[in-house]
C-alpha cells in the first residue's frame, strides 16, 4: 500500500485545525478540495480517520494514532525543505506567531515591519490572542507572552525591558469619586475589568505590598477582552481600570488619564518570544530571532 504524501500533509492540517474550512483557507484551496483528498486517503488506508458534523470535524481513533505519529515527521519535512532553501538563498516560508494583545512594543509596528523588509520571502501569519494554549499543537512556530506565564520547556528570548501595570482613571472620575489610597479601597468604586475570553473569570489586579504579592478580587461593572475598549472608558469616565503601563503611556502625558496607587505596582519581567526546544531551528524562525536579538532592546 503505497500513501500519497499530500494527503498525509493535508490529514495533519486538517487534525490541527479541526475544521475543513480552515484548512482550505490555509492552503488556498476549496473545502470540497480537502474533503476529496481526506476521502481518498481513507480509501487507501480502508478506515475512517475523520468523523464529520455540520459543525465540526474530529478524529476517529484511528486519525488520533496516525496524527499522533505523522505530526513531528510533516514537521521535520518542512523544517528540512525550509533549511535545504536558506541555501539557496533567504529564509522562506510562512511564519506563524501567537502574540499576546499586550504586547505592546511587539506589536507597535516598527520591529515587525523591519523583519519583513529584511526577509522579503517569509509569509508573517499573527494570530493575536490571550488564551494560553499549547502552540506546538496548534501549528505556531513561536508566540509572545509574559515571561511569567511561558512554560518552563520552552526557549525564551527577551523582546522587552521590565514592564509594569498600573491603575487609571480619568481626571473627572477621580473629581467625582475621589482616588483610592489602597488596592482593596477598589472594592468601593466603579470598575472597568479584563477577561482573556467568555466564561472566564475577570482577571483578578495584582499588587505589592512590604515585599508580598496579594490580589484584589474587585467587582467590575464592565468587563470586555479588548483593552482598546477599557481605555475608551476609562477616558469617558466609567471608572477605574488596569493594564500595562506602556499601554496607558499615550493617554498619562496627555493628561486623559491620572496614573494611581504606583507604589502598589512595582516592575516585573518582560516580554519574550517563545519556542519549542527541538534542536535545528527552521531558518525563517532563526531570522526572527537574531532580528530581535539584535533590535529589540
Amino acid at each position: 500500500m503505497t500513501a500519497d504524501l499530500n494527503a498525509l500533509a493535508v490529514f495533519t492540517l486538517v487534525a490541527q485545525e479541526r475544521s475543513f474550512r480552515a484548512t482550505a483557507d490555509r492552503l488556498g484551496v476549496t473545502r470540497s478540495a480537502v474533503s476529496q483528498t481526506i476521502g481518498r486517503l481513507e480509501a487507501t488506508l480502508g478506515m475512517a480517520l475523520v468523523r464529520r458534523t455540520t459543525r465540526s470535524v474530529s478524529l476517529t481513533e484511528a486519525g488520533e494514532r496516525l496524527n499522533a505519529a505523522l505530526a513531528p515527521a510533516i514537521a521535520e519535512i518542512h523544517a528540512a525543505v525550509e533549511g535545504t532553501g536558506e541555501l539557496a538563498g533567504r529564509p522562506r516560508g510562512q511564519l506563524r506567531l501567537a502574540v499576546s494583545s499586550i504586547a505592546e512594543r511587539f506589536l507597535a509596528g516598527p520591529l515587525l515591519a523591519g523583519f519583513a523588509a529584511a526577509y522579503p520571502d517569509i509569509q508573517i501569519d499573527i494570530t493575536v490572542t490571550d488564551e494560553e494554549f499549547d502552540i506546538v499543537a496548534e501549528g505556531f512556530d513561536a508566540g509572545v507572552r509574559l515571561g511569567e506565564v511561558i512554560e518552563q520547556d520552552m526557549i525564551a528570548v527577551p523582546v522587552s525591558g521590565p514592564q509594569r501595570q498600573t491603575v487609571v482613571g480619568s481626571p473627572g472620575y477621580f473629581a467625582r469619586a475621589g482616588a483610592p489610597q489602597h488596592p482593596r479601597d477598589l472594592a468601593g468604586h466603579r470598575c472597568i475589568g479584563w477577561r482573556p475570553a467568555p466564561k472566564v473569570a475577570p482577571y483578578r489586579w495584582e499588587f505589592t505590598e512590604g515585599g508580598k504579592d496579594f490580589a484584589v478580587a474587585v467587582a467590575p461593572e464592565i468587563t470586555t477582552n479588548d483593552m482598546a475598549l477599557m481605555i475608551k472608558l476609562a477616558l469617558a469616565g466609567a471608572g477605574i481600570t488596569f493594564g500595562m503601563e506602556e499601554t496607558f503611556r499615550p493617554f498619562v502625558a496627555r493628561g486623559e488619564l491620572v496614573p494611581i496607587l504606583d507604589a502598589y505596582c512595582p516592575p516585573f519581567a518582560g516580554f519574550y518570544l517563545y519556542y519549542p526546544n527541538r534542536g535545528n531551528l527552521a531558518p525563517k524562525l532563526r531570522a526572527l530571532i537574531d532580528h530581535f536579538r539584535e533590535r529589540g532592546d
